[in-house]
């Protein structure tokens, strides 16, 4: 049985504290999954947070499927691509606040971000998914519905342009 079938079963009954666990619980990896795609923490969060309306807003008709995360990963894929629609013009020098750390590690972090959004979008989505969001190649092929043997064309494409990108 899935562990979130008991948390949603008491949400779809009314139960607060259950949504509250189920925010607490994804929030973190849908947060850093939007913000990876939008590069603004004040967006990101916003995303975040309209990912969590929607699901909650159609609750009652949900169906557990398939695992509640991949189906929330969708929510917020739908949200980033709903924000870009609106958003016709994308300034290339917006960079995320970084918390304060030494030079190197932000000069890092920045030569990584540059090189994942060069990234064709299929490689980028399969990147943030793989290597930020740590899923697994099979989780990955039912949440874009795309095949296995393809999620590991596309890894192996994103790991080759990414190790040029960087010089590695």
């Amino acid at each position: 049985m899935n562990p979130d079938f008991l948390l949603i079963e008491k949400m779809k009954a009314g139960n607060g504290r259950a949504g509250e666990q189920f925010v607490k619980k994804y929030y973190p990896s849908i947060y850093q999954y939007c913000f990876l795609h939008i590069h603004d923490r004040n967006c990101a969060e916003d995303m975040a947070q309209e990912t969590f309306l929607r699901f909650f807003e159609t609750i009652d008709t949900y169906r557990e499927l398939g695992k509640t995360k991949s189906y929330l990963y969708c929510i917020a894929g739908n949200c980033i691509k709903n924000y870009y629609k609106k958003k016709k013009e994308v300034l290339p020098g917006e960079l995320p606040d970084l918390p304060e750390e030494n030079a190197g590690d932000m000069e890092l972090k920045l030569d990584i971000e540059r090189a994942v959004d060069s990234l064709p979008d299929e490689l980028k989505e399969i990147s943030i998914l793989y290597f930020f969001q740590s899923l697994k190649q099979r989780e990955i092929a039912e949440l874009l519905n795309i095949n296995v043997p393809l999620v590991k064309y596309r890894i192996r494409e994103a790991r080759k342009k990414l190790s040029e990108y960087l010089g590695t």
